[in-house]
């Protein structure tokens, strides 16, 4: 099966909330790095001689794999990464261009060109993978007595996976250059419209992302006028959004149909390296455990704010004992770094090297990327950050979940292109590990009885985002998958299932108004990655199992045995990686021990308010 070129980036969900306010300057990227700009010659360059390795790679290989030897095969791996590595490159600037400001036109047409070219330069090594997958596991084993060949072993295996899923060469060229008129352009569609739009609250008209971080106002008004400007300005376009996701889910269905995937999951999963029966212990174990997180913390909020029933915009309501003051770009970065160098003076060096150079976007500015993410770009470069920092206590968390990120690709970008990539189920854990040692810092740091208890509540709410929300997106996905392949679906029928899940997740504590029903469509997930939103559940409650090893001491060396972790990349599956530290996610006891851990917050904030 073929790469992606536009390496993932690890996004953000729009979960995180983040309230308004820009104290002092914050730093923007510089892509120069990767390319001066969009017409620069070395870009050209690049595309050109892509072009003529790519050709030269598929008239010196195609339909010869079977007959060469390991060593060989090696090599034309070697040659394989390094054409992969130059379209990544031109791939990763462009799209970090477009999200630099997805309102220019420019971006669009330059994003668009270039997934083009890609696209048409990469049909020439499409049938590398393919091929490679059609090698007999003998045959393949016998290749890989070569030591050159047994470095690309993780790859290998790794491509396998959906040796069961491939179809024709032609079928699979057609797909690989109808992708750019297909689920890219309704990407597209999707990214451009939201950019665009204008959202008002109150006297104020804002873009979404500045919508969205009006729902943590302190202000119950401000909270409630910012819900319905955003369900107003996303009823305006719920045609269209409706459009595109009954066509993205219709296209799904149809590729999955041909690729025998047994169900719409399916195929993430096999992405991510992990079985679906993993996947739904996860599953299975957070839903069983909504009443007694999510429904018993938000009954206490209720009785916080003082209000018989939380309507859906006081979700993310600062609590009364919250320091709602601003935070400098500065201090955020401090407190982050302090942390990181605390646990591993290697994790804060490498991460201090992301504020010393212009690799992170923090500015808040029209058309920008809502929400935030990593991307890796190329281990030939370094990964980008973006965020989009309003100076709450919430963005310093923000900051150290997408550095977390950052310094796991770094670390790992010693395996190279191919091998570099961790799967979506472990590229949560440096993130949501790097959040736990930054939150355990500033916690410890607290004296103060009712900053602590905001602080440790605080913290419950976004592990709340992270688990509980992100399981009921999936769900949500799920249901809506599996009902679009019983016919087109309205924009009723979407809301009903989206009202469904978020009753069921968030409890009886909440009194939902129904211009709630339109709140998919501002989630991102479901358009760009289908399915994706369960590994940030998977991150988090990984990692809490993993920080309650390092708390209890149980483990020797942990740090180094967590650096390791870090820069195994994408060489080594879950079982291998946890392994070390004595945790097995095919356990489902595993699921439940990382619950615990909210469920213990939940406990502490109890017995405080009693």
């Amino acid at each position: 099966m073929q790469l992606s070129h536009a390496r993932s980036a690890s996004r953000d969900t729009a979960g995180r909330p983040q309230a308004a306010g820009v104290p002092g300057t914050l730093p923007e990227w510089d892509l120069s790095d990767l390319y001066a700009s969009s017409a620069d010659p070395a870009l050209e360059t690049d595309l050109a001689r892509a072009e003529a390795d790519a050709k030269a790679f598929h008239a010196a290989l195609a339909g010869r794999l079977p007959g060469i030897s390991g060593d060989d095969l090696a090599e034309a791996i070697r040659r394989y990464e390094a054409i992969e590595e130059v379209l990544g490159r031109v791939m990763s600037f462009a799209s970090l261009s477009f999200a630099t400001d997805a309102q220019d036109p420019a971006n669009g047409r330059f994003l668009q060109t270039m997934q083009e070219r890609v696209t048409a330069i990469s049909s020439n090594l499409l049938f590398f993978t393919l091929e490679l997958n059609k090698l007999e596991e003998a045959d393949l084993e016998a290749k890989l007595r070569s030591p050159a060949l047994e470095r690309f072993r993780p790859f290998l295996r790794d491509l396998r996976v959906f040796r069961p899923h491939q179809l024709s060469d032609e079928v699979e060229r057609l797909l690989h250059e109808k992708e750019v008129t297909g689920r890219a352009a309704w990407n597209r569609l999707f990214d451009e419209t939201v950019a665009a739009m204008e959202v008002k609250v109150g006297g104020e008209v804002l873009n979404v992302s500045g919508a969205l971080n009006k729902l943590s106002d302190p202000d119950r008004a401000v909270r409630q006028a910012a819900a319905k400007g955003v369900s107003a300005a996303f009823g305006e376009k719920a045609r269209l959004f409706t459009l595109i996701t009954n066509t993205l889910a219709k296209d799904k269905e149809i590729v999955d149909g041909w690729r025998k995937y047994p169900r719409p999951g399916s195929s993430r999963n096999r992405a991510n390296m992990v079985e679906d029966e993993v996947v739904d212990a996860l599953v299975t174990a957070v839903i069983e455990s909504f009443p007694s997180l999510s429904h018993r913390y938000y009954a206490m909020k209720a009785r916080w704010l003082g209000l018989p029933k939380l309507q859906h915009w006081d979700r993310n309501a600062p609590l009364p004992d919250e320091d709602s003051s601003d935070i400098p770009w500065d201090a955020a970065r401090d407190r982050v770094l302090s942390a990181y160098s605390g646990f591993s003076p290697e994790l804060g060096r490498i991460g201090r090297e992301f504020f010393e150079k212009p690799w992170i976007d923090a500015v808040l500015r029209p058309g920008k990327a809502s929400g935030a993410f990593a991307h890796p770009t190329v281990p030939s470069a370094h990964p980008y950050l973006l965020l989009n920092y309003h100076g709450k206590a919430r963005d310093v968390m923000t900051l150290a979940h997408e550095l977390g990120h950052g310094v796991h690709q770094v670390l790992a970008s010693g395996h190279g292109y191919l091998m570099s990539g961790t799967p979506l189920t472990l590229a949560e854990t440096a993130s949501v590990f790097g959040e736990m040692l930054t939150f355990r810092a500033v916690l410890d740091a607290e004296t103060d009885p009712k900053r602590r208890r905001a602080l440790l509540a605080g913290k419950v709410e976004d592990m709340l985002n992270t688990v509980v929300r992100q399981i009921a997106f999936y769900r949500f996905e799920t249901l809506l998958h599996d009902a679009r392949r019983k016919g087109e679906l309205s924009r009723e029928e979407i809301g009903a299932l989206w009202m469904q899940v978020q009753t069921e997740s968030l409890g009886p504590a909440f009194e939902f108004t129904p211009d709630y029903e339109i709140y998919w469509s501002y989630i991102p997930h479901f358009v760009h990655t289908p399915f994706y939103v369960y590994a940030y559940a998977f991150g988090d409650c990984l990692v809490n199992a993993l920080y309650g090893v390092f708390q209890e001491g149980s483990v020797p060396d942990f740090q180094n045995k967590y650096m390791d972790l870090l820069r195994a990349g994408g060489t080594l599956r879950h079982k291998e990686l946890l392994a070390p530290f004595g945790l097995d996610a095919s356990d489902p006891a595993f699921w439940h021990k990382g619950l615990n851990v909210i469920s213990g917050f939940i406990d502490e904030l109890e017995r405080a308010d009693g």
